[in-house]
């Protein structure tokens, strides 16, 4: 009786196990692909990010990290892919806390469509860092930027249009 009654108690162990893992991996996978959303806004920067403008309350389009490690001044809008003859995709990566060292900024683009990934991942290295850079994507669409520099990671959300010229 004690080896059925052990062999019952695993079986349930190991059942529950199997119900747990997948609804644990399925939120998860959720949250890691929320849907692709640029959320740039136009006011005043913020404090942080103000360092080499000349007035004391500037306005320009901009995009701030969901962990709001780094945010993205963006000088052309819309950004355009291909990119567009008269203009570049400018956009000046400003951290919320300088680094000691210069250390290449990784950038990870992957095109989504909502929360589906589309395509393969395109890799792209500011060699200087954080700063300014012309960050061009291959098509138009939503697409999301996994940033890494000096250890620090943060993610956001950019369109790029096709362009009218």
């Amino acid at each position: 009786m004690r080896i059925f009654g052990a062999s019952v108690a695993a079986a349930i162990v190991l059942l529950g196990a199997a119900l747990v893992v997948p609804l644990g991996t399925s939120a998860t996978r959720r949250a890691a692909t929320a849907p692709c959303s640029p959320r740039v806004q136009h006011g005043v920067l913020p404090v942080w990010m103000r360092g080499g403008f000349s007035g004391p309350k500037p306005r320009i389009p901009f995009e701030l990290g969901q962990h709001r490690a780094i945010g993205a001044v963006l000088f052309a809008q819309p950004l355009n892919a291909p990119p567009a003859t008269h203009q570049n995709n400018k956009i000046l990566w400003v951290p919320r806390r300088l680094s000691k060292g210069v250390a290449a900024l990784w950038i990870r683009m992957q095109k989504m469509n909502g929360t589906k990934l589309v395509g393969p991942p395109v890799r792209r290295i500011i060699p200087t860092g954080p700063g300014p850079s012309y960050v061009d994507a291959p098509t138009a669409g939503c697409w999301r930027l996994t940033l890494t520099w000096s250890g620090r990671r943060d993610t956001l959300d950019l369109a790029y249009v096709p362009p009218t010229d």
